[in-house]
């Protein structure tokens, strides 16, 4: 745990020690678990840097995180700090790609209903809450996709962004536009 500690208290959002943490998770997984506790300690600052270092990991190979979803989906909600709530909201926009585009059989094998409506409440939250552009701009894409196979999240997803359209950024605008596009087919 020492060398955990030490290697999450080193980082910042330079790509090299985000991927040397990725690295060594990829390298012993058994450490995923620890790295989840340090995320769940939602006051501390090292749950932001150890949120930096999953997304990469979550980046680079995604399947690592599927045996730890239920503990990833009972920290992520308690994570209320952008700085980690940013990499949570990519995290679960990358598990959405995997499972509903990519159609990857370890991600639909591990990614159980349960785990989808969670996601699917999660995102909802993110939506309605005063979040950054970037957490939003992953979710209106987490919410579309999970709207594939929910048919209520499109009519809400609808209303939320032509909701907020008017008092959004240009980067919120923009993506709003992009899923509003699909949306009315």
């Amino acid at each position: 745990m020492a060398l955990l500690d030490e290697i999450v208290d080193s980082i910042d959002h330079s790509r090299e020690k985000r991927a040397r943490l990725a690295n060594m998770l990829v390298a012993n997984p058994t450490l995923i678990p620890e790295l989840l506790g340090i995320c769940a300690m939602v006051d501390d600052d090292a749950s932001c840097r150890a949120a930096w270092g999953l997304e990469y990991m979550c980046k680079t190979k995604i399947d690592e995180i599927l045996p730890y979803l239920d503990q990833l989906l009972t920290i992520i909600p308690t994570v209320y700090k952008h700085p980690a709530v940013r990499p949570m909201a990519k995290i679960i926009e990358q598990l959405m790609i995997q499972y509903y585009q990519k159609k990857e059989a370890r991600t639909q094998q591990a990614l159980t209903k349960m785990h989808r409506s969670q996601i699917t409440e999660i995102c909802f939250d993110w939506m309605i809450t005063d979040q950054k552009v970037a957490v939003q701009a992953y979710t209106m894409t987490s919410l579309y996709l999970l709207g594939t196979e929910f048919d209520w999240v499109h009519a809400a997803l609808k209303t939320i962004l032509e909701n907020n359209y008017s008092k959004g950024s240009a980067a919120y605008k923009a993506r709003s536009r992009m899923v509003l596009k699909k949306l009315r087919g």
